[in-house]
């Protein structure tokens, strides 16, 4: 973690912003993080249409171990070489990469790798890194060489590729170890690995998490096969560990301004978790949630204050938001002709 000074900071945005339009026009639409008009829903939302309408059965899931601690310094430059032709400006984004950080201990370190996270110019000069150790590999090598349809969407360093045949995904497994040593990273074998994902398997029988979601196949009401999407399981543990300390730590605060804080967290969640069939899992962790939430407003004091009833009341009374679904399908709107029903 890097936290630059005040006039860096500034410098750091006019950077970005430049960085922005002269990369913008090349990274490929399979690319979601960290770019302006994009976020991790449309990736979401990107993979779910690929999955649901494309001819895909097998899925590699891929996991870069410490990605932005070792970004190497020589490669990341002789990329933004390929277009800034300005030494000036390429000196002062490796004065960036190689600044010193002061340890707990007191001692300056100086960095031989990775960018420093908490940098403002840190995350385009990430994308721009997998720009062209991944995605442009992907898109020239991989694709052309596959008999099969196949496909990558990636947000930051989290990615999944989509294949059609099993051997075309096998490939790519094997050679992406290769590609990504070239550029002085490296994948983790536990979290990397080729899962069979096709409609037509046993609904429930494979599943994979990406950006906080689980993907499962199953049924709609017609019967027919339906990409899944609730919150992985992962995610969901972690945001309730973190909930519960919230709790714990504000139980004290006006009840008032607990509440108001507390929906604004709420809104949040569901903001980015309230996608289409996804309603149970937020009941789930609105449930845990107001389960915290009493236990610990009980003990403000020695004496109980709220049994179920009171407590509900309490809820009704703040307003306490109850889970509901914000992104819903988008259907095509039929325009009318007239003379034509």
């Amino acid at each position: 973690m890097g936290i630059p000074a005040t006039q860096d900071k500034l410098l750091q945005i006019a950077v970005k912003r430049i960085l922005e339009a002269i990369f913008e026009q090349d990274f490929l639409r399979c690319s979601y993080g960290y770019r302006p008009g994009v976020d991790a829903l449309d990736a979401v939302d990107k993979l779910t249409v690929k999955l649901q309408f494309g001819n895909y059965n097998y899925v590699v899931e891929a996991d870069i171990k410490g990605f932005f601690d070792n970004i190497n310094h020589e490669w990341l430059l002789k990329m933004l070489a390929e277009r800034v032709d300005d030494k000036s400006f390429l000196w002062l984004i490796e004065k960036w990469l190689k600044a010193g950080v002061l340890d707990t201990d007191g001692k300056v370190l100086h960095p031989e790798t990775g960018t420093p996270q908490g940098g403002i110019v840190s995350p385009i000069l990430a994308n721009i890194y997998l720009h062209f150790a991944l995605d442009l590999w992907f898109q020239k090598v991989v694709i052309p060489s596959c008999s099969g349809e196949a496909c990558l969407i990636r947000f930051a360093d989290d990615f999944v590729c989509a294949f059609e045949k099993e051997e075309d995904a096998r490939r790519f497994y094997e050679a992406l170890g290769q590609r990504m040593a070239k550029f002085d990273l490296e994948l983790s074998a536990e979290k990397t690995q080729i899962i069979p994902f096709s409609a037509y398997r046993a609904p429930g029988s494979s599943c994979f998490d990406f950006l906080g979601f689980e993907f499962r196949w199953g049924k709609d009401r017609a019967g027919k096969p339906h990409l899944n999407r609730r919150t992985s399981r992962k995610s969901l543990r972690n945001s309730l560990t973190r909930v519960k300390l919230w709790c714990k730590v504000n139980r004290h605060r006006r009840l008032p301004d607990l509440f108001k804080a507390l929906n604004a967290k709420l809104r949040g969640y569901y903001n980015y978790f309230g996608v289409h069939g996804n309603l149970p899992s937020l009941a789930e962790f609105y449930y845990h949630l107001i389960r915290y939430l009493k236990r610990y407003l009980n003990r403000r004091s020695q004496r109980k204050s709220y049994n179920w009833v009171g407590f509900k009341q309490l809820l009704t009374h703040f307003g306490v938001l109850k889970p509901y679904i914000v992104h819903r399908p988008k259907r095509v709107r039929r325009s009318f002709v007239p003379g034509l029903s």
